[in-house]
């Protein structure tokens, strides 16, 4: 799903050059005639010509450097409505969970003797969170790309930690996950903490290489902080960068939930810190 088309390769070199290939030609057919034009015309010619050339290999990559601008700011602007969609597609998958619960809770107090008005107020309760669930579910139709239609797995949580890590071992790296005492923790910022580790650690492995890897998780007040931080690149290792815009994606994600992401070099490695605001605080 883009909501723009990708950027066509615009350029004007080819019908310019056309015109100046034609009259060029035209005016070869006068290089045998007498007199004057026949001394200035083949000069004429020439200069034209590599004229032409020139601008045209100017011109060429002067449209070729706009075009890649242009695309890269578009790649930017669709990674970040991708992340939008994953974002509303794992809200869908958190919160239809507690409406289902408070579904199942309402209507197994069905057979328990109560008044009438807690019975009133609980059939009120199982309809409302019925049909909050039924919208949520037309809404991510709505939203879900027709590729994504299949069945999803389900949202990440923090025990999944120790198997993201254990995934960046089994690459390569020498990764290490220290998790202080969080208490409570929702679950949208259960999944941006996952989200962080797995791209952090994804990024290590393409720049890096094999090399060392701390990742902590701890809290800071009312903020979930994340820092995954790596030794540097190891001798001989040739980085293979990716597309550039995981980062912009994790970043609309942790600041839609009022956080904030940072990415820089640190004492000859790399570190991702990322902190993000955990109402359940």
């Amino acid at each position: 799903m883009n909501a723009h088309p990708r950027p066509a390769l615009r350029s004007r070199v080819v019908p310019v050059v056309a015109v100046v290939i034609s009259v060029l030609t035209m005016s070869l057919c006068t290089v045998g005639a007498q007199g004057p034009l026949a001394v200035v015309l083949p000069p004429l010619i020439v200069g034209g010509a590599v004229t032409a050339a020139v601008w045209a290999v100017r011109r060429s990559r002067a449209d070729r450097a706009a075009y890649e601008s242009r695309l890269t700011a578009w790649a930017a602007s669709e990674a970040v409505l991708a992340e939008r969609l994953r974002i509303a597609r794992d809200l869908h998958d958190i919160v239809s969970h507690g409406l289902g619960l408070i579904t199942v809770r309402a209507a197994a107090t069905r057979h328990l003797p109560k008044p009438a008005e807690v019975a009133v107020a609980l059939t009120d309760i199982e309809d409302a969170s019925r049909h909050a669930t039924a919208e949520l579910r037309r809404m991510l139709t709505v939203l879900r790309e027709p590729s994504a239609a299949g069945r999803r797995a389900p949202v990440d949580s923090l025990e999944d930690l120790p198997g993201i890590v254990h995934g960046a071992s089994l690459a390569g790296l020498r990764a290490r996950l220290t998790v202080a005492p969080l208490g409570p923790v929702s679950q949208g910022v259960q999944v941006a903490v996952c989200k962080t580790v797995r791209e952090a650690l994804s990024n290590a492995a393409r720049y890096a290489g094999p090399t060392d890897v701390g990742v902590r998780v701890d809290r800071d007040g009312t903020y979930v902080v994340v820092t995954v931080s790596d030794a540097g690149p190891v001798d001989g290792w040739r980085a293979s960068p990716g597309a550039g815009h995981g980062l912009a994606g994790l970043r609309e994600r942790i600041g839609s939930l009022g956080g904030t992401l940072s990415a820089e070099p640190v004492d000859g490695g790399f570190r991702v810190t990322a902190r993000i605001r955990d109402e359940a605080a």
